[in-house]
Order: C-alpha cells, then structure tokens, then sequence
C-alpha cells in the first residue's frame, strides 16, 4: 500500500509526485508513455505572466505565473533563464492591433502584479535602431521592451521526476494504467505490467485523457468537461541577430512569439484550434501558412511554408468555461476532488500551464491534506532542483569546463545546459565514448538510459535533448544503436 499514485507524466504529475514524495508521502507516478511525452515538450518553452491574459482579466491567473516566474529562476537556474521580448508597435494602425495606450497600461500592470527582484522591468523602445532592428521591417520604429522567461521544459519535467525519485518516489515509465477501483477504502489499479498498485488516494494528472480516464479507467463519471485546444510551433533557421525574442500582434487579435531557439533556429508559435479527439496531435499545413503569414507581417525577409525545419503540436486540456473562441478558454487550473465516505480520494486537474506547475502541486497537496492528517508543509518554492544548486550560471560552467578540460567543448556546454551542476555525474571520468555530433555523446545517452528513463532514440534526440535538430539520419541510428546496448 502506497500513500499516492499519481497517473501521468508531465509536468503537473512529475511536480505533485516531487512535493508529495518531499512531505513524507510515498508515491508512485506511472506514465503510459514517456515522460514529458505529450504537452509538456510541446509548448513554447516559456516561463510567463501570459500578458495577453490581461485583456480577458485573469488577473489572479497572471499575478501566480509572474511570482512563480522569480521561483523558478531561484530553483530551476540551470533550465529557466531571463529573456527580454520585444512588442514592436505598428503605425498607422492595423486589424488585431492594440493602441500603444493600451499595451502602456498591461505592461504596466504586468510589472507591478507581483514583486520582481530578478528581472528587468518593462519600457519603451526604439526598433530602428541597433540591437533590435534585426530583421524587422525598416518602417517599424516604435515598440516596448519587457522581461519573461524561457525554460528547457521536457529537462523541467525530468528535473522534478528525478528529485521525486530521490525522495521515495517510484517512476514508472512506458506503463499504462489499464483500470483503478476503489476497493475496501483505497484504490487499486491495475497496470499493463502486470502489477496491481494500492494506494490510498490517486492523483489524475493525465492531461488531455484526464477526463476519459475517470470516465472509463476508474468508472467515476465526470460532470466537468475538457476543452482540447492545440498549440502548433514550427523552427526556422535564425531569423534575426540578437537574444531577444518578440511578442507580435497578429490580424485575428491573437499573438505569436518568435524566440531563439538552440542557437541557430527561430522557434515561432503558437497557435490556438480546437483538437476533436485523443490522437497524437500533428500541425496541419494551415498552421504553418497561418504562423508565416503571422510572423510575415514583421520581418524584412518573408518566410515561406518550405523553410520549416520542424514542426510539433500540443493539446491543452482545458477547463471548459463556456468560451466560443478557444484563445478565450481560461489558462487557469481547476482541481476537482471525489472521495467515498471521506476515503480514498481522487484528485483530478484541469488545465493549468508550465508556469504554473510548481504551484499547482501545491495546492493539490492541500487539497489532499485532509486525507493525510500528517502531511508535512510545503517546501518546493525554496529547494533546488537537482542540478541547480548553484548561484551563478557562468561560474558554476566554468568550474566544470575547467574540470573537464580535454573533453570537447561543444559537448561539456551541452551537458551543462541540460544537467547544471549534476553534469559530473554524468561525465565521469572525461571519457565520454563516441560523438554523435551536437554535443551528445555516448556516455550522456547512457547517462539518460541509466538515470533518466529514456527507452527510445526519440526520447534522447527530441525531449531529453534537441540534438535531433541538428543529427542526420545515420548520427541518430547511432543513438538509436547506443540505447538499444
């Protein structure tokens, strides 16, 4: 009998199961798939207040991400860095277009929402003039400047995992959940292993099926409804000079990013179109036209549908609040909470964003505390994620370049970036076998074997690491071969 068992893998099941194991409960997380599999690696790889979450006064919503944003800069320093976006003001006006008025009060709102002592706050900007002319159409002169952040957020979801582990946790991967009952005042579930589970409560955190799985999986029908909405990114070759990413108004009153992504891509995204069922999710042609024709309506050199290097797609499973327009579909989280006679709860979430995660976990945690009278207190806002205890990033990467000095460089900046200071534990003794190009090599993908739950070349080439961005087919056999060993 185990205290909690926790259905899916992303990122609100990987950050419950961490601040459920860190209370003193234990926990079980079986994810049918891979871990980061589904959403959670397909978002647009932003920690964020959600600025346009003003204009449909999601106020509370706002001012949680913009406090959690200062968190994880604290806790997660090795995944989740600073960046300032760039909201480029188009004169005369044009359809879909907010008057400069307008953008000066919500970003005003966005800098005073919740304490900021980490980032820069947010100002008025000239766009003719070095650094942030890059790309940009020469008549756009005017924009505004503000501060969010970006985040590696499959390494997000592993980061937790692995500090779950190290508390207690069990982390089963590529193990599905066939049914749960309540039997005798607890669950039981049965998984495609073979193995049955009891635990004395469940945590539904399935993301898009979290409504189906109560409906079939567990035989507790739901009232609350799911609002499946895809997101569609695509990756470019660089588009512009400079760190800076960009906030673009499109004609639809709808916004997209452009972003630097890994060093030589642009990542654009995203885009909001209800998703009819539980398929894998694909971005359509349309999606791709709709983001060139977004990102088009700024850039000096147009792009065109052929330049896309890659393309993915995610389901958000959100709350359905009644909304005709899906970019209109709250970004908040509910969770619900069933029990039988005061036992054997089952806690099932909702929506919510990446954001938002670590604090979402929280207040399942308290949802659940009644159920386990003992519970410990929160602790997650305070506690490094592994690999990030350190202060700064620059010395905390010099000491390891330093230590592994005969070892390639592209390949110890590579480790570092996705393991911080755990990067020993994966370099070892310096011999790191063979290099698969793009900074992996082979004693990394068998780091990511032993420790990280990787099973398969597609969770080593495009959610542990992006090196399948830049790895050609015979690079990623060879990935595929190593992890087969």
């Amino acid at each position: 009998m185990v205290d909690l068992l926790v259905i899916g893998g992303g990122i609100n099941g990987a950050g419950i199961a961490r601040d459920a194991a860190g209370r003193g409960l234990s926990v079980v997380l079986v994810e049918r798939g891979d871990l980061a599999g589904g959403t959670s690696s397909a978002s647009s790889k932003l920690i964020h207040g959600g600025l346009r979450y003003l204009e449909q006064f999601e106020f509370r919503l706002v001012a949680e991400a913009l406090a959690e944003r200062e968190t994880l800069l604290r806790v997660a320093r090795h995944l989740v860095w600073p960046a300032r976006f760039i909201a480029p003001h188009v004169t005369p006006r044009q359809p879909g277009v907010r008057p400069r008025w307008m953008i000066r009060i919500g970003l005003f709102l966005y800098d005073h929402l919740a304490r900021r002592s980490l980032l820069a706050g947010s100002a008025a900007v000239r766009l003719d003039a070095a650094p942030y002319r890059s790309g940009l159409k020469p008549e756009l002169r005017h924009g505004f400047i503000y501060s969010d952040c970006r985040v590696d957020d499959a390494r997000l979801v592993i980061a937790n995992a692995l500090d779950a582990e190290r508390r207690g946790a069990r982390i089963l991967v590529r193990t599905e959940c066939l049914s749960a009952r309540r039997i005798e005042g607890a669950w039981e579930a049965a998984l495609a292993d073979g193995e049955r589970v009891r635990a004395r409560a469940l945590v539904n955190a399935a993301g898009p099926a979290v409504k189906s799985f109560l409906d079939e999986r567990a035989e507790r029908p739901s009232k609350d409804n799911v609002r499946l909405v895809r997101g569609s990114h695509i990756v470019l070759p660089k588009l512009y000079e400079g760190d800076h990413a960009f906030i673009l108004q499109n004609d639809d009153g709808r916004v997209v990013f452009m972003i630097p992504y890994e060093d030589a891509y642009t990542l654009v995204g995203t885009t909001d179109v209800p998703q009819a069922d539980l398929e894998p999710p694909a971005a359509t042609d349309e999606e791709v036209a709709y983001l060139c024709r977004a990102v088009n309506r700024y850039l000096a050199l147009p792009v065109q549908p052929s330049q896309v290097l890659w393309r993915y797609a995610g389901v958000r499973p959100l709350h359905d609040d009644g909304s005709a327009d899906p970019s209109a579909v709250t970004r908040d989280y509910t969770l619900r909470v069933e029990d039988e006679a005061g036992a054997a709860p089952v806690l099932s979430v909702y929506g919510g964003k990446i954001t938002t995660y670590r604090k979402l976990a929280e207040h399942a945690l308290d949802e659940l505390r009644p159920y386990f009278p003992g519970l410990r207190g929160s602790w997650t806002g305070d506690s490094a994620l592994p690999g990030s205890d350190f202060r700064d990033r620059q010395e905390a990467l010099r000491e390891v370049r330093e230590r592994y000095a005969r070892v390639p460089d592209d390949v110890v900046h590579a480790v570092f970036r996705r393991h911080g200071s755990l990067a020993p534990e994966v370099l070892g003794d310096g011999i790191t076998g063979e290099h698969y190009g793009a900074g992996l090599c082979e004693r990394e993908v068998d780091y990511f074997k032993r420790r990280e739950w990787a099973r398969e070349a597609a969770d080593v080439l495009w959610r542990r690491t992006k090196a399948g961005l830049r790895l050609d087919v015979r690079q990623q056999s060879r990935v595929a071969e190593a992890l087969a060993r």
